[in-house]
């Protein structure tokens, strides 16, 4: 392994090779808007279901879909029937703030965009984003409500029905390209984008993707759901030559191999076959980062695999599974924009995972203990 080693230093954010620099020093270095994300800022309206709701709308137990007109009644009846909690949510929001907790100091390392309504929804989004240190800059309208996910949970599953709502309102010449907005997008260093993105605005995507690419800088998505991979792979595809580094879970992963048409099932070997596809920026070797829930987590780099096994939590700890996976994102992005190495980084997800499983929604305790 010993070998392989500058190469996994050359995936570092920069050539500075201080690969054991302390946390707390390279926290100091960070600068407010280094980590930029974009999404879809969605309510999430959470409830332990039974069986009986989800056949009901034909939803699996683990899933992430959008809501068409038969799960219209599904938002209503959920709120109804259930005891239900509200959390601030959409998988790049809730990425974005993951990494802010961990990092702590300064406050508004994080930037987030997103459209919302201009109603009660939208004011408690605001108010989360705040409350969390995230510089939040949403493009606010009155057209549709802010958007809210319904998060059915069965044991440690969940089932996500996302009505989008304000979010699939999202304009890039409404608010990207502002001056005072794009500057934000100039000044971080890492950005991140959910694959839930690419059915709202894939031209928006597409103008952060290439400037991330021209300044060479890390661009990092998700493949999100096997929706995603399946019904907008034009839009992923057209998106993939600028991904630096590309997260995934193991149905996801399984969703892309059979799409891409790479004739494998082996997780091990979809990783590698996506790390090696076309790429803008040669400066930078893409990485794929797949996660398999409690098996280990697999890392793709440019001509090896490492696996690193998760942190062991007893099931009946586990309260809810709906933000692990950007709980996962979020601790591996707050690594990258500290330029700490590929493994540190891994082991930040790992952490942040493992504290979100045991609360409900994509909440946390007032700091981390991740040393």
């Amino acid at each position: 392994m010993a070998s392989d080693e500058p190469k996994a230093k050359k995936l570092k954010l920069s050539e500075d090779e201080k690969t054991e620099s302390p946390s707390k020093e390279a926290a100091a270095e960070l600068s407010s808007n280094s980590l930029f994300g974009m999404g879809n800022p969605l309510l999430d309206i959470c409830a332990v279901v039974d069986k009986d709701f989800l056949d009901k709308y034909s939803l699996k137990p683990n899933d992430q879909i959008l809501a068409e007109d038969k799960h219209k009644a599904l938002f209503d009846e959920l709120v109804k029937k259930f005891k239900v909690e509200y959390h601030a949510g959409g998988a790049t929001q809730n990425s974005v703030k993951i990494a802010q907790w961990m990092i702590q100091e300064p406050h508004k390392v994080g930037t987030f965009f997103g459209c919302i309504g201009k109603d009660k929804f939208g004011e408690i989004l605001k108010q989360k984003a705040e409350e969390a240190h995230v510089d939040a800059h949403y493009y606010e309208q009155d057209q549709e409500p802010t958007g809210t996910c319904a998060a059915c949970i069965t044991g440690d599953n969940r089932s996500l029905v996302a009505n989008l709502a304000a979010a699939n309102c999202y304009k890039k010449e409404n608010h990207l390209d502002l001056e005072e907005n794009w500057e934000l997008v100039e000044k971080a260093k890492v950005y991140y984008i959910a694959g839930f993105f690419l059915t709202v605005s894939l031209e928006s995507i597409l103008k952060v993707a290439k400037h991330a690419s021209e300044k060479n800088k890390l661009f990092c998505m998700n493949l999100s759901a096997p929706f995603i991979c399946q019904f907008f792979k034009d839009n992923l595809m057209q998106v993939m030559p600028y991904i630096d580094v590309l997260f995934g879970n193991e149905s996801e992963a399984a969703a892309f191999a059979k799409e891409q048409d790479f004739e494998t099932k082996d997780i091990k070997e979809i990783a590698k076959k996506a790390q090696a596809l076309p790429k803008v920026n040669t400066k930078r070797q893409r990485i794929v980062v797949f996660t398999q829930g409690k098996d280990e987590t697999i890392m793709a780099l440019s001509d090896k695999i490492e696996t690193f096994p998760v942190l062991k939590i007893d099931p009946k700890d586990i309260v809810d599974t709906n933000g692990a996976g950007d709980a996962f994102v979020g601790g591996f992005l707050s690594g990258l924009v500290q330029e700490k190495p590929l493994d540190q980084c891994v082991r930040a997800a790992h952490y942040s995972a493992n504290v979100i499983i045991r609360r409900a929604g994509c909440t946390f305790p007032e700091k981390p203990d991740f040393i």
